[in-house]
């Protein structure tokens, strides 16, 4: 069976004040009352192996696929009506006049996978290592919460956040699904003993990780929704290679991927497997990013990181690299196209290395690098990942028709994330990826260096700064949307400190039609508890 999403714009809340997305279906089957089953082991492949267990440190879909259905959250989206927010350990919640004050009630009776009781002082201890982590402790998202000022516990089952200021995308940020609820007890101990351990309230236990193989879970007998979850348990296998993983869905290996495949991927599937496999597709939540080392030479010059977007024929390569690649066939900025925030076609065009003259672009290109004093045929290191090796390729011939000599080192994720880390790289493929289109929180990566630990390209820009805080600031959008062209110009031909190469992510997604319960939301960061799948029986 095969399911396609459309999006249609539409205005949310105070909580996030710009369109989210709402897609509906066509050429779908009847909804069916099918009654959930219970039992089976779901098997699922995953392209690469998490870093580290901590969501609050990483930014790889490989924790959050493999790790997620261990924990449960504070909020979450609704997959049945997204962007709905719904609790997940909050049983209700209410939120002052003034928007400065969000209090939370938690459920009862929730258990942590080693039968202690989850209180708010959990909650509190979760958010504090985010919001306020120790030294020692990487929160990468921590500037995204700079506008609480405090949380307090007045009960075992009330949490309260206090703000400095209202902010139009706050409910939204306690949706994150990367902020997994620790247990206060083990953070007080040690605060970076998740990064290696597993312990939460979710619906599945941790069995094993056998690095290189695979990922266990088991049913959480104890899970606080009664008669959840209806599945036995996981296993997340490892495949690096997107035709293995293919060629395990078509096999009957695996029941999918729940990230995505590219189009051609996608008919290859349908074409073998029929009605045995089912497809659903829609404008995705990420896009690719060049970012560079702005402490490594040449690249600490703007006018070599502007003559390297300048470089990029990026209307017909976006068409080409939609058919091969898991990308939209038009370029982007840095948020989700189709948004009320988003930059529009015309708009896009008007910024340098967007436009649709690339035979002038690169004459200004060239010219730049010779300003700058690099050669022809200056060579340098593209660091990259294997799951985007062929948009690496694309990029490699654009860069060479100005005259530089580039050459890929592909490591896997946790060797990858070093060297970003401790900033042994000079240009990387990067991306920005967050599970709402919010500039609060796809703009993160952007900030100086000291103030957003995810800006792995080691600048200070206090303009940037500035202008992040005031649109997060400003609840008219006609005015924040200026404010966001002003921080994308900056960011992607001003500075040129980053810049999406292609288009935005498309997302298709294959699974197997036995598997029930999921839908896939615009970001593959969500949905992932597989708390609600389970396995029609044969």
């Amino acid at each position: 069976m095969r399911m396609k999403n459309f999006t249609i714009p539409k205005n949310c809340a105070i909580w996030i004040a710009l369109a989210l997305l709402i897609f509906s279906g066509y050429d779908i089957e009847a909804a069916s009352p099918e009654k959930a089953q219970h039992g089976g082991t779901l098997i699922y492949a995953v392209g690469a192996e998490p870093p580290s267990y901590d969501g609050h440190r990483e930014s790889t879909y490989a924790v959050i696929h493999t790790i997620s259905p261990h924990y449960n959250l504070l909020l979450k989206f609704d997959q049945n009506n997204y962007p709905k927010i719904i609790g997940d350990l909050a049983e209700s919640w209410k939120i002052s006049e003034d928007y400065k004050i969000y209090t939370f009630k938690i459920h009862k009776g929730v258990k942590f996978h080693d039968g202690s009781l989850l209180t708010s002082r959990d909650i509190r201890a979760t958010y504090e290592k985010i919001i306020f982590p120790p030294p020692g402790v990487i929160s990468i998202r921590k500037a995204f919460y700079s506008v609480v000022d405090k949380i307090e516990t007045p009960d075992d089952y009330t949490v309260v956040f206090r703000l400095k200021r209202p902010s139009a995308s706050f409910l939204g940020s306690l949706a994150s699904p990367w902020n997994y609820i620790y247990k206060a007890d083990i953070l007080a101990k040690d605060p970076r003993w998740y990064e290696k351990n597993i312990m939460g309230t979710g619906p599945f236990k941790f069995v094993e990780h056998v690095a290189g193989s695979h990922w266990v879970g088991k049913r959480h007998e104890g899970y606080f929704r009664k008669g959840k979850p209806y599945l036995d348990g996981y296993r997340a296998i490892f495949i690096r290679d997107t035709s293995a993983r293919l060629s395990a869905i078509r096999g009957g290996r695996v029941h999918g991927e729940f990230r995505f495949f590219s189009s051609s991927n996608r008919d290859d599937a349908v074409r073998t497997m029929g009605d045995k496999i089912q497809v659903q597709e829609l404008l995705g939540g990420s896009t690719n990013t060049v970012i560079f080392n702005c402490e490594q030479k040449p690249f600490d010059d703007p006018r070599v990181r502007r003559a390297m977007t300048l470089a990029l024929d990026r209307w017909e390569g976006s068409k080409a690299l939609s058919r091969i690649y898991t990308s939209a066939p038009k370029p982007c900025g840095l948020l989700r196209p189709g948004e009320e925030l988003s930059l529009t076609e015309e708009e896009l065009e008007k910024i340098p290395g967007f436009s649709k003259n690339i035979a002038a672009s690169r004459k200004e290109a060239r010219n730049l690098l010779k300003e700058a004093g690099v050669p022809d045929g200056f060579s340098f290191e593209f660091l990259n990942r294997p799951e985007y090796e062929t948009l690496a390729i694309w990029l490699i011939d654009q860069w060479r028709q100005i005259g530089l000599n580039v050459k890929q080192k592909i490591l896997e994720v946790g060797s990858y994330y070093k060297l970003l880390r401790s900033g042994e790289f000079k240009v990387a493929m990067h991306y920005i990826s967050e599970y709402m289109s919010d500039p609060d929180l796809l703009f993160l990566v952007f900030l100086s260096s000291d103030v957003s630990p995810s800006n792995f390209g080691r600048y200070i820009d206090r303009e940037l700064d500035d202008l992040y805080l005031k649109q997060s600031m400003t609840m008219d959008p006609k005015e924040r949307k200026k404010l966001c062209y002003q921080f994308q110009k900056r960011v992607m031909a001003d500075m040129a400190f980053s810049f999406p190469p292609a288009g935005w992510t498309y997302r298709i997604v294959l699974h197997s039609s036995k598997l029930k319960g999921w839908n896939a939301l615009p970001h593959h960061f969500l949905n992932m508890d597989l708390e609600d799948v389970w396995l029609a029986k044969e």
